[in-house]
């Protein structure tokens, strides 16, 4: 659906009008829903740069922005007033999204708290009175659902407090959980059990299995990884191979120890083997050069002979 832009007379002369600030004030104080109008001080209406509202925005039907000092204390209520010479079945909505667009540049401006935006529609057309209603959740095809989620809290899975036992049941999603619950632990260990329980399911596909020692690798703080690895493979026989190819490339190279040794290995004839192995398996090979060192070019020449 496309909407008007500014180009018309009627979006003109309101402009011109509205833009006084003496002429506004008069406009909200006799508009106004008297419950808002007392909560707004008058006096200190200002009129602010189109730059508070996004720039796609901006070319639409004619709008004006004014802030506005709220009577109970230091606070801002930006008053927009919306100007229409024919009526728009969702309306509502795109009120809604200039009032959101408005909070979010609130915000970008170091504000901590969101500020009352007034969507205010001028209405002017051949059709009377205005035949749409400009509560937005009427848009819905099922507004009272609409209500219950957007006038409450919104659903939150904080997986930091849910109980494992209670994780180890959720199917597909359940490795995920644990790992990202878990992942800033020193020692992982405590885990393994679980893990491999989840990967004896048989949800973790190969793709998957490689993007979770990727993150694990690279975000977890575990101090010894290759024994994670190690002793993961040994109680499943799901991804045996995988995990111990990198399980034992990881022993090899020192990656917990971090020892002069254990890098000079990384760049010998072992980490090459390894680095095929893990590329017969399967691994990304960006992600192999990440754990190995072993370059990509060089990956590519040893896998074609």
């Amino acid at each position: 659906m496309e909407e008007q832009t500014t180009s018309t007379p009627h979006d003109a002369i309101f402009k011109h009008f509205m833009a006084h600030v003496d002429t506004a004030r008069d406009f909200l104080d006799i508009y106004l829903p008297p419950a808002l109008r007392d909560l707004c001080d008058l006096s200190t209406l200002k009129l602010e740069a189109t730059s508070m509202v996004e720039k796609n925005l901006r070319s639409r039907i004619s709008d004006i922005l004014y802030s506005v000092k709220t009577r109970r204390g230091t606070g801002y209520i930006y008053t927009l007033i919306e100007h229409q010479s024919s009526p728009e079945k969702h309306m509502a909505f795109r009120m809604l999204r200039y009032s959101l667009d408005v909070m979010q540049r609130h915000l970008d401006a170091n504000n901590k708290t969101l500020p009352i935006v007034i969507p205010l529609l001028f209405y002017h057309g051949e059709v009377t009175p205005y035949p749409y209603s400009l509560r937005w959740l009427d848009g819905f095809s099922d507004p009272e659902l609409a209500k219950r989620l957007y006038c409450r809290p919104f659903p939150l899975v904080d997986i930091t407090v849910v109980p494992d036992s209670e994780i180890m049941q959720h199917r597909r999603i359940a490795t995920l959980e644990l790992l990202q619950k878990h992942i800033r632990l020193r020692d992982l260990s405590g885990q393994i059990a679980p893990l491999a329980a989840l990967l004896t399911m048989g949800y973790t596909s190969k793709d998957r299995l490689i993007a979770i020692l990727n993150y694990m690798l690279h975000t977890g703080t575990a101090e010894n990884p290759e024994k994670l690895l190690h002793e993961l493979s040994q109680r499943t026989s799901h991804h045996e191979g995988t995990l111990m190819t990198i399980a034992e490339y990881l022993e090899q190279k020192g990656w917990a120890r971090g020892t002069e040794e254990g890098q000079q290995k990384g760049r010998g004839e072992e980490a090459r083997r390894i680095a095929l192995a893990m590329l017969k398996n399967g691994l990304d090979p960006t992600l192999i050069t990440e754990i190995t060192g072993v370059a990509e070019t060089e990956l590519a020449e040893a896998a074609i002979h």
